[in-house]
């Protein structure tokens, strides 16, 4: 997909200023059994074509109005994916400044977690 550069610039800048992790990294998360909440934050329709089993939709249309009621506790690690990692990476900012301290970004999003042997849905 191409992207606008005013859009790449905001995620260069989120992505300066987040936690970031790929597709193996996050394998040896679950591998070591650290707890943590894997929140896809695609739209409704791509997380009804297809999600990691076991994730949490909050969209990044709903996330930072949502994200307090269902998780309150600002220290839980948060995992982030969206289709590749932009809007993921935006949304650990905003998630950043709200208080959370450990929302982390997941680098390749959708289209890496497909081929990752991780359990669909």
């Amino acid at each position: 997909m191409q992207h606008n550069p005013g859009f790449l610039t905001l995620v260069n800048d989120a992505k300066a200023h987040v936690k970031e992790t790929d597709v193996e990294g996050y394998k040896k998360m679950v591998a070591a059994q650290k707890p943590h909440v894997l929140i896809d934050t695609r739209e409704d329709n791509e997380f009804a074509a297809g999600h990691v089993k076991g994730a949490v939709h909050l969209s990044r249309g709903i996330i930072e109005r949502d994200i307090e009621t269902k998780y309150p506790d600002k220290d839980a690690t948060l995992v982030l994916y969206c289709g590749g990692g932009f809007r993921s990476a935006l949304v650990a900012e905003s998630l950043q400044k709200m208080g959370y301290k450990t929302p982390i970004s997941l680098d390749g999003g959708w289209r890496a977690l497909k081929e990752s042997g991780l359990p669909l849905e």
